[in-house]
């Protein structure tokens, strides 16, 4: 069952003080692990395109509009071209979280769409919703929503806000979305334990700093 998690983990690293050593370290660990993914801040996705050239089981995967999803439409469709041309497989793009909250669902659902567009089957998008700061029914609008505008996944957060993922969340988003979309827990998962939690729940996919904590079956301190 370890091995299973492993193939799920999204191996991240989006500290704005990510040095280069860190970024080649992380890299160094996907490839021998395996996971699903290395997860970077865009500046960093040519150089992992580079070095994961030789793996292509462990793909690139990067954010967009991150971490506050306050950026326009136009920008996040831009970062997400420009983040393909450098190589990335995958996007986690953050949700217009003031326009889920005064109830513009067009907006919400064309801010998505309009990374699901520039990607264009050539990266899967993954929505990051940050559950922390939405109410329940909120958490079910954004789900559908990104269902509507044709994501791949949906997301619980940026590990960069007030609170990570629960399994009370990835239930109601797998329940909200229904069996054929991903469904990634992120924020807080830091052991072997907190990861099989989760996919209990039905994450199909864990964004975690903690990556060789978790294949090890080990405990992190790690926040994200």
């Amino acid at each position: 069952m370890t091995q299973n998690i492993v193939k799920m983990i999204d191996h991240t690293l989006l500290k704005a003080d990510a040095t280069q050593n860190e970024i080649i370290k992380i890299i160094d660990e996907a490839k021998e692990y395996l996971f699903a993914s290395v997860c970077v801040n865009p500046t960093w996705v040519k150089a992992a395109a580079e070095l994961l050239a030789d793996t292509p089981e462990v793909k690139v995967c990067t954010v967009i509009g991150f971490p506050l999803g306050a950026q326009t439409s136009e920008t996040k469709a831009f970062e997400t071209k420009n983040a393909i041309e450098n190589g990335a497989d995958e996007v986690d793009m953050v949700i217009n979280i003031a326009a889920l909250k005064d109830q513009q669902d067009e907006i919400v659902e064309r801010d998505i769409r309009s990374v699901v567009e520039a990607a264009n089957g050539k990266a899967l998008v993954k929505v990051i919703i940050e559950t922390c700061l939405l109410t329940n029914e909120e958490k079910v609008r954004a789900c559908e929503l990104a269902v509507k505008a044709g994501a791949d996944f949906v997301k619980t957060s940026t590990g960069f806000s007030t609170g990570g993922a629960t399994t009370e969340d990835i239930l109601l988003m797998r329940q909200t979305v229904g069996p054929d979309i991903g469904v990634k827990a992120s924020g807080g998962v830091r052991s072997l334990e907190d990861a099989l939690a989760m996919v209990e729940a039905g994450a199909t996919r864990i964004g975690a700093s903690s990556g060789v904590s978790i294949a090890n079956g080990e405990k992190s301190n790690h926040n994200y």
